[in-house]
């Protein structure tokens, strides 16, 4: 028998045996029909995918099978959803059609595909097809959640196997990983997912931090099961007085959210307490779970010393995505601090599989209701969205991704509201009336501005009047996606009364320039103008904001063409990091310069004009990097984990092109350095000794604060590489009166 034919059979049997592991972690219903239905998609599928494999070289079919999996086992999706995801990629990828599957499978896995294709032709606009891909997911929430589920379980499994792909791309997928799908799977409560997206973006976007991470966390193994031992034995001892089955588990943080606690608190990995949790999870009635969670609580911090102001109680007020548990900080008896998480079976359940166990419990009238009412409000928001897909991504990840408070009207009803919520947000959260006619608020018994930020626990009785009319600057006060939207139809439905009065100023100016006033005319002035719509056209007319000079220009453009509109700022239109016909440009200039832009470029081959420096993350020759190409303009270089390079790349992953460091000799770049220390008597010269004496550099800034015998000091440099730098901080640590010194982010 040929090596071929035995790996031919060798793929069978695994593609097999993938398949009835499908059958194995499925748990929802799966009667004989249920059944024949998945085995009839597993073969259309196989088919489809027959002689297609992925980068990795294994045959195609083993990622939807996966995907399946992870639907089933780790979301707790059904029959038309393990349809679905077994069938996602045939009408994108093969020749199968949406009308095949609906012929066979019926709508609601037709309607499922269509939501999880990508979008072939993209209309001419500024939006990347990438970005117009993203929108469309989202907008799949109004029909059915199912989609989002989907593609997340397809997401987490294309990033178990990025390995295989190039670098450019990898960053791609790991910076709209990080950018939307992360935060959408922790917002429907799939927490696993959640964090297994941020590990997996974290491990191929900085590689080295991940495993240094990684191996610190393995090195504490020995103590951290030493706690983990010695609290198992107490607990189990103590909650058997319950009467009831519990769970008591060991749950190690991932190395991703042990950096960001690193980042957050500016400390080094043996400074962080909290890198595992003790969960506790009691199998209880839901009629008494609450009780029993508190009376496990009570137990336990009778024992040990609690931690006060580290109580969260997410069982009184659950959180948007459902989630639900006491979080509690208790001191072992080695003298540390460990987190502690009681919840119930269901809740557990909740808290790992989201909406699909929400829903679950939902049926059975035995769940808070607060997912439900975040996506009915998302499904208001995208119903109603008229923004730029650019500004509308933004926006919805700002403002359904933020912390939360909650709020209370007048009656007493508890709202939930993103962090950084004003008062007129609020009024609009209500009624869109309340919010058009918002002039203030009542907050415990104080007037206060419609700008006013809430804060968790306000009671809140808007004030309004009738002659209160929305305008531009409205826009300054509110943080919702919801506010804005309403603010804006309420601006437009004014502005349509003057549309008239700029009609006719429009002909008289199209008459005096001899210019015939038809679609293709105004369609060019409101291109040049950059205005959204006639509706708006026609106002800024009306109201002499836009006159025959600015009009002659964009029509018969003369030497200083354009120059008013640089001046000329609309509240409606943003500024655009790509024109609208530049993706085609894009592409070709990555095809002319395919010789240039190679697979590894080094930044010092390019000329400082071929190249910036991002001042938002300020990166250094040694630091993990990627730059990012658009026509006209300078490659733009930035760490990997820059927050604007994530959300760049999220949208733009075509114009990634790989960068790497070569350090020239001579060449410096702008650092800054974030210094604690004792104020004492000649620190600012012992500071300076080392940094002019000691490494010979040049300093830029150097601003020092003194408060109750503590100095923190922001200072900038100018050093040739993060080797540097890393060195110059090693040195000033020696100094007894420095207490740390960390790297500023953002000069």
């Amino acid at each position: 028998m040929s090596t071929t034919t035995i790996n031919s059979e060798q793929e069978r049997l695994e593609i097999l045996r993938q398949y009835k592991r499908l059958i194995e972690v499925w748990h929802t219903r799966k009667n004989t029909e249920d059944k024949w239905l998945v085995r009839k998609a597993f073969r259309l599928a196989a088919d489809a995918h027959k002689d297609m494999r992925r980068k990795s070289g294994e045959p195609f079919i083993l990622h939807p099978i996966s995907v399946a999996v992870i639907a089933a086992k780790d979301i707790g999706l059904g029959r038309t959803s393990i349809i679905s995801a077994l069938l996602h990629d045939t009408v994108e990828d093969t020749d199968l059609t949406l009308e095949d599957i609906r012929g066979i499978f019926g709508n609601d896995v037709a309607r499922i595909i269509d939501g999880l294709t990508k979008i072939d032709e993209i209309s001419v606009t500024s939006s990347t097809a990438q970005a117009e891909t993203i929108k469309k997911i989202l907008f799949t929430l109004t029909d059915d959640v199912r989609v989002i589920l989907i593609k997340l379980a397809d997401r987490i499994h294309n990033m178990r196997t990025l390995e295989s792909m190039p670098r450019n791309k990898q960053l791609r997928v790991v910076s709209e990983t990080q950018y939307i799908y992360a935060p959408l799977a922790y917002r429907l409560g799939l927490y696993k997912i959640k964090s297994e997206l941020e590990e997996l973006s974290f491990k191929f976007s900085q590689p080295q931090v991940y495993k240094e991470i990684l191996g610190k966390i393995e090195l504490s193994d020995e103590d951290r099961l030493l706690s983990y031992n010695i609290l198992h034995k107490t607990f189990s001892q103590e909650l058997k007085k319950l009467n009831l089955n519990f769970e008591i588990n060991l749950n190690v943080k991932t190395a991703y959210s042990i950096w960001q606690k690193m980042r957050r608190q500016e400390v080094p990995f043996e400074n962080i307490y909290n890198t595992y949790s003790i969960d506790i999870i009691l199998d209880a009635d839901t009629n008494d779970e609450k009780l029993l969670c508190w009376s496990a609580y009570s137990i336990i911090t009778g024992i040990y010393r609690s931690n006060s102001k580290r109580l969260r109680d997410w069982i009184s007020t659950p959180k948007a995505n459902g989630y639900e548990a006491i979080h509690a900080t208790i001191m072992n008896p080695l003298g540390q601090w460990v987190d502690l998480h009681i919840r119930s079976r269901r809740m557990d359940e909740i808290a790992n599989k989201g909406y699909a166990a929400y829903w679950k419990y939902k049926k059975l009238d035995k769940i808070d209701t607060s997912l439900d009412n975040w996506l009915n409000k998302t499904k208001v928001l995208l119903e109603e969205n008229e923004e730029d897909t650019f500004d509308f991504i933004r926006d919805f990840r700002r403002n359904l991704f933020a912390d939360e408070i909650f709020v209370f009207t007048p009656a007493g009803e508890m709202i939930n509201m993103p962090s950084g919520a004003t008062v007129l947000d609020f009024a609009y959260s209500i009624h869109t009336d309340i919010g058009n006619q918002c002039i203030g608020a009542n907050i415990n018994h104080r007037i206060v501005p419609m700008g006013h930020q809430l804060k968790s626990g306000d009671q809140v009785e808007i004030i309004t009047s009738k002659i209160q009319i929305p305008n531009e600057e409205w826009f300054k006060y509110v943080v919702t996606a919801r506010a804005k939207s309403r603010i804006t139809n309420s601006i437009k439905q004014t502005r349509k009364q003057f549309r008239q009065d700029g009609k006719e100023k429009l002909d008289q100016y199209f008459d005096q320039l001899n210019i015939e006033n038809n679609k293709v005319t105004l369609n060019e002035l409101l291109k040049g103008s950059k205005i959204k719509g006639p509706v708006d056209l026609y106002y800024y007319v009306s109201q002499g904001m836009i006159g025959i000079k600015e009009i002659k220009e964009i029509m018969q453009p003369g030497e200083s063409r354009l120059k008013w509109i640089r001046n000329f700022r609309l509240p409606f239109s943003k500024p655009k990091i790509v024109a609208n016909d530049q993706e085609s440009d894009v592409a070709n200039q990555e095809s002319e310069n395919s010789g240039k832009l190679k697979d590894t470029k080094y930044i010092s081959d390019f000329n400082s004009l071929d190249y910036i420096v991002s001042d938002c993350c300020n990166p250094l020759p040694g630091d993990n990097v990627m730059g990012l190409i658009f026509p006209n303009e300078p490659i733009q270089i930035h760490l990997t984990n820059c927050d604007d390079a994530i959300r760049l790349m999220s949208q733009h992953g075509k114009n990634i092109v790989k960068a790497k460091w070569k350090q020239k000799a001579g060449i410096t770049f702008l650092a800054g350095l974030n210094i604690t220390a004792v104020d004492s008597l000649g620190l600012i010269q012992d500071i300076v000794k080392v940094l002019t004496e000691e490494y010979s550099i040049n300093i830029r800034s150097f601003h020092l604060d003194s408060h109750e015998g503590l100095a923190n000091i922001d200072i900038t440099v100018y050093v040739a590489s993060t080797a540097t730098l890393k060195k110059i901080m090693a040195s000033l640590k020696k100094n007894k009166s420095i207490i740390k010194s960390t790297r500023l982010d953002k000069i």
